[in-house]
Protein backbone atom coordinates (compact mmCIF):
# COMPACT_ATOMS: atom_id res chain seq x y z
CA UNK A 1 0.00 0.00 0.00
CA UNK A 2 1.58 3.55 -0.79
CA UNK A 3 -0.30 4.73 2.68
CA UNK A 4 -0.20 4.46 6.06
CA UNK A 5 -3.02 3.26 8.12
CA UNK A 6 -2.88 6.55 9.21
CA UNK A 7 -3.03 8.04 5.56
CA UNK A 8 -5.69 5.45 4.78
CA UNK A 9 -8.09 6.58 7.47
CA UNK A 10 -7.66 10.36 6.66
CA UNK A 11 -8.40 9.47 2.92
CA UNK A 12 -11.52 7.08 3.77
CA UNK A 13 -13.02 10.09 5.86
CA UNK A 14 -12.06 12.54 3.40
CA UNK A 15 -13.41 10.75 0.15
CA UNK A 16 -16.90 9.85 2.14
CA UNK A 17 -17.38 13.48 2.95
CA UNK A 18 -16.82 14.20 -1.00
CA UNK A 19 -19.30 12.24 -1.96
CA UNK A 20 -21.97 13.81 0.28
CA UNK A 21 -21.03 16.99 -0.87
CA UNK A 22 -21.16 15.52 -4.67
CA UNK A 23 -24.62 14.22 -3.81
CA UNK A 24 -25.78 17.46 -2.07
CA UNK A 25 -24.92 19.79 -5.02
CA UNK A 26 -27.35 17.32 -7.52
CA UNK A 27 -29.98 18.79 -9.19
CA UNK A 28 -33.70 17.25 -8.89
CA UNK A 29 -32.89 16.14 -12.50
CA UNK A 30 -29.40 14.59 -12.05
CA UNK A 31 -31.26 11.92 -9.65
CA UNK A 32 -32.27 10.11 -12.60
CA UNK A 33 -29.26 10.41 -15.30
CA UNK A 34 -27.30 7.55 -16.27
CA UNK A 35 -23.73 6.63 -15.22
CA UNK A 36 -20.49 4.61 -16.39
CA UNK A 37 -22.09 1.50 -14.57
CA UNK A 38 -25.19 0.58 -17.15
CA UNK A 39 -27.14 -1.11 -14.17
CA UNK A 40 -27.47 2.40 -12.06
CA UNK A 41 -28.38 5.74 -12.47
CA UNK A 42 -27.00 8.48 -10.31
CA UNK A 43 -30.10 7.56 -7.73
CA UNK A 44 -28.70 3.71 -8.07
CA UNK A 45 -25.56 4.32 -7.53
CA UNK A 46 -25.67 6.67 -4.24
CA UNK A 47 -27.72 3.94 -2.90
CA UNK A 48 -25.27 2.15 -3.21
CA UNK A 49 -22.57 4.40 -1.71
CA UNK A 50 -24.64 4.40 0.97
CA UNK A 51 -25.13 0.97 1.20
CA UNK A 52 -21.21 0.20 1.52
CA UNK A 53 -20.70 2.73 4.03
CA UNK A 54 -23.31 1.05 6.41
CA UNK A 55 -22.09 -2.10 5.74
CA UNK A 56 -19.33 -1.13 8.04
CA UNK A 57 -20.99 0.52 11.04
CA UNK A 58 -22.98 -2.04 11.78
CA UNK A 59 -21.92 -6.38 12.04
CA UNK A 60 -25.26 -7.18 11.66
CA UNK A 61 -25.42 -5.18 8.52
CA UNK A 62 -22.54 -6.76 7.06
CA UNK A 63 -23.65 -10.41 8.14
CA UNK A 64 -26.65 -9.02 5.71
CA UNK A 65 -25.46 -8.02 3.27
CA UNK A 66 -22.48 -10.79 2.59
CA UNK A 67 -25.06 -13.55 3.27
CA UNK A 68 -28.15 -12.61 1.33
CA UNK A 69 -25.38 -11.08 -1.62
CA UNK A 70 -23.96 -14.30 -1.78
CA UNK A 71 -27.43 -16.02 -2.30
CA UNK A 72 -28.55 -13.39 -5.01
CA UNK A 73 -25.08 -14.01 -6.71
CA UNK A 74 -25.67 -17.21 -7.66
CA UNK A 75 -21.94 -17.95 -10.15
CA UNK A 76 -21.22 -14.89 -10.52
CA UNK A 77 -18.79 -12.43 -8.02
CA UNK A 78 -20.09 -12.22 -4.47
CA UNK A 79 -19.41 -8.59 -4.50
CA UNK A 80 -22.03 -8.59 -7.92
CA UNK A 81 -24.85 -9.34 -5.42
CA UNK A 82 -24.17 -7.38 -2.44
CA UNK A 83 -24.12 -4.35 -4.62
CA UNK A 84 -27.79 -5.42 -5.76
CA UNK A 85 -28.57 -6.28 -2.87
CA UNK A 86 -27.62 -2.39 -1.39
CA UNK A 87 -29.42 -0.94 -4.20
CA UNK A 88 -32.60 -2.77 -3.86
CA UNK A 89 -33.09 -2.24 -0.25
CA UNK A 90 -32.47 1.30 -0.24
CA UNK A 91 -34.63 2.42 -3.83
CA UNK A 92 -37.42 2.95 -1.63
CA UNK A 93 -35.85 6.35 0.13
CA UNK A 94 -36.59 9.73 -0.72
CA UNK A 95 -33.80 12.10 -2.09
CA UNK A 96 -33.69 13.79 0.78
CA UNK A 97 -34.19 10.52 3.14
CA UNK A 98 -30.74 9.35 0.91
CA UNK A 99 -28.91 12.63 1.37
CA UNK A 100 -29.96 12.32 5.45
CA UNK A 101 -28.71 9.18 5.66
CA UNK A 102 -25.22 9.51 3.60
CA UNK A 103 -24.46 12.62 5.58
CA UNK A 104 -24.93 10.04 8.94
CA UNK A 105 -22.94 7.16 7.27
CA UNK A 106 -20.32 8.95 6.07
CA UNK A 107 -18.17 10.12 8.88
CA UNK A 108 -19.50 6.64 10.82
CA UNK A 109 -18.21 4.81 8.39
CA UNK A 110 -15.00 5.98 8.22
CA UNK A 111 -14.43 5.70 12.19
CA UNK A 112 -15.90 1.85 11.85
CA UNK A 113 -13.54 1.11 9.41
CA UNK A 114 -10.66 2.80 11.00
CA UNK A 115 -11.31 1.10 14.67
CA UNK A 116 -11.60 -2.13 12.99
CA UNK A 117 -9.71 -4.71 15.00
CA UNK A 118 -6.35 -6.51 14.04
CA UNK A 119 -7.98 -9.95 14.28
CA UNK A 120 -11.12 -8.98 12.06
CA UNK A 121 -7.92 -7.33 9.67
CA UNK A 122 -6.78 -10.66 9.15
CA UNK A 123 -10.27 -12.22 8.08
CA UNK A 124 -10.36 -13.55 4.37
CA UNK A 125 -12.66 -12.70 1.92
CA UNK A 126 -12.75 -14.66 -1.16
CA UNK A 127 -13.33 -12.59 -4.34
CA UNK A 128 -12.68 -12.57 -8.01
CA UNK A 129 -10.48 -10.35 -10.05
CA UNK A 130 -10.40 -11.24 -14.23
CA UNK A 131 -12.57 -14.15 -13.45
CA UNK A 132 -9.78 -14.98 -11.47
CA UNK A 133 -10.30 -16.67 -7.59
CA UNK A 134 -8.17 -14.43 -4.80
CA UNK A 135 -8.24 -14.22 -1.13
CA UNK A 136 -8.31 -10.29 0.37
CA UNK A 137 -7.92 -9.50 3.92
CA UNK A 138 -11.18 -7.68 5.46
CA UNK A 139 -8.02 -4.86 6.14
CA UNK A 140 -7.63 -4.53 2.61
CA UNK A 141 -11.19 -4.07 1.56
CA UNK A 142 -11.79 -1.72 4.51
CA UNK A 143 -8.61 0.35 4.12
CA UNK A 144 -8.33 0.27 0.32
CA UNK A 145 -10.62 -1.11 -1.61
CA UNK A 146 -13.73 1.13 -0.08
CA UNK A 147 -12.26 4.05 -0.57
CA UNK A 148 -11.20 3.69 -4.04
CA UNK A 149 -15.16 2.56 -5.01
CA UNK A 150 -16.50 5.79 -3.66
CA UNK A 151 -13.80 7.32 -5.22
CA UNK A 152 -14.81 6.00 -8.43
CA UNK A 153 -18.70 6.33 -7.97
CA UNK A 154 -17.56 10.57 -7.10
CA UNK A 155 -15.95 10.44 -10.17
CA UNK A 156 -19.14 8.11 -12.30
CA UNK A 157 -21.48 11.40 -10.76
CA UNK A 158 -19.54 13.93 -11.91
CA UNK A 159 -19.42 12.47 -14.80
CA UNK A 160 -22.73 12.01 -15.82
CA UNK A 161 -24.08 15.10 -14.26
CA UNK A 162 -21.60 17.41 -15.57
CA UNK A 163 -20.83 18.67 -12.21
CA UNK A 164 -17.08 19.32 -11.27
CA UNK A 165 -14.49 17.11 -9.85
CA UNK A 166 -12.67 18.28 -7.44
CA UNK A 167 -9.07 16.85 -7.54
CA UNK A 168 -6.36 17.11 -5.10
CA UNK A 169 -2.98 16.03 -5.30
CA UNK A 170 -2.48 15.23 -1.28
CA UNK A 171 -5.90 13.25 -2.17
CA UNK A 172 -6.81 11.96 -4.73
CA UNK A 173 -2.98 11.50 -6.07
CA UNK A 174 -1.77 9.37 -2.87
CA UNK A 175 -5.36 7.05 -4.26
CA UNK A 176 -3.74 7.04 -7.77
CA UNK A 177 -0.66 6.57 -6.79
CA UNK A 178 -1.98 3.49 -4.55
CA UNK A 179 -3.81 1.80 -7.90
CA UNK A 180 -0.40 2.07 -9.71
CA UNK A 181 1.53 0.38 -7.25
CA UNK A 182 -0.78 -2.36 -7.77
CA UNK A 183 -1.31 -2.33 -10.72
CA UNK A 184 2.21 -2.54 -11.42
CA UNK A 185 2.47 -5.46 -8.96
CA UNK A 186 -0.29 -7.31 -10.84
CA UNK A 187 1.38 -6.93 -14.42
CA UNK A 188 5.06 -7.58 -12.97
CA UNK A 189 6.41 -6.01 -16.17
CA UNK A 190 8.52 -3.01 -16.60
CA UNK A 191 6.57 -0.07 -17.19
CA UNK A 192 6.79 3.75 -17.73
CA UNK A 193 3.49 5.81 -16.85
CA UNK A 194 3.34 9.57 -17.23
CA UNK A 195 -0.31 10.16 -15.86
CA UNK A 196 -1.15 13.95 -16.14
CA UNK A 197 -3.95 16.24 -13.96
CA UNK A 198 -3.52 17.39 -10.58
CA UNK A 199 -4.09 13.44 -9.73
CA UNK A 200 -1.43 12.44 -11.89
CA UNK A 201 2.76 11.91 -11.57
CA UNK A 202 5.38 9.67 -12.98
CA UNK A 203 6.01 6.24 -12.30
CA UNK A 204 8.29 3.66 -13.42
CA UNK A 205 11.26 3.83 -15.44
CA UNK A 206 11.59 1.52 -18.13
CA UNK A 207 9.33 -0.69 -20.67
CA UNK A 208 5.86 -0.42 -21.75
CA UNK A 209 4.75 3.30 -21.94
CA UNK A 210 1.51 5.17 -21.33
CA UNK A 211 0.98 8.47 -21.42
CA UNK A 212 -2.95 9.60 -20.01
CA UNK A 213 -4.86 11.46 -17.97
CA UNK A 214 -4.38 10.20 -13.96
CA UNK A 215 -8.81 9.47 -14.07
CA UNK A 216 -8.84 7.97 -16.74
CA UNK A 217 -5.97 5.76 -16.35
CA UNK A 218 -8.41 4.46 -13.40
CA UNK A 219 -11.35 3.98 -15.12
CA UNK A 220 -9.36 1.70 -17.92
CA UNK A 221 -8.02 -0.35 -14.91
CA UNK A 222 -11.70 -0.31 -13.20
CA UNK A 223 -13.19 -1.55 -16.63
CA UNK A 224 -14.50 1.55 -17.75
CA UNK A 225 -12.44 2.05 -20.35
CA UNK A 226 -10.70 0.03 -22.29
CA UNK A 227 -7.16 -0.12 -22.88
CA UNK A 228 -4.24 -1.80 -24.62
CA UNK A 229 -0.92 -3.85 -23.15
CA UNK A 230 -0.03 -3.67 -19.57
CA UNK A 231 -3.15 -1.10 -19.06
CA UNK A 232 -5.80 -4.33 -19.94
CA UNK A 233 -4.57 -5.38 -16.60
CA UNK A 234 -7.64 -4.78 -14.17
CA UNK A 235 -7.31 -3.70 -10.85
CA UNK A 236 -9.97 -3.94 -8.47
CA UNK A 237 -12.08 -0.59 -7.47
Amino acid sequence: MTFTREQAAMLMAAENARFVEVARALSAEDWSKPTGCPAWDVRAMAGHVLGMMEFTTSVREFVHVVRTGGKVAGDRPVIDGMTEVQVAERAHLSTADLLERLADAAPRGARSRRRLPAPLRMMPMPQEVDGVRETWRLGYLFDTILTRDTWMHRVDVCRATGHELLLTADHDGLIVADVVEEWARRHGRPYRLVLQGTAGGKFGTSGEEHVLDAVEFCRILSGRGTGEGLLSRHVPF
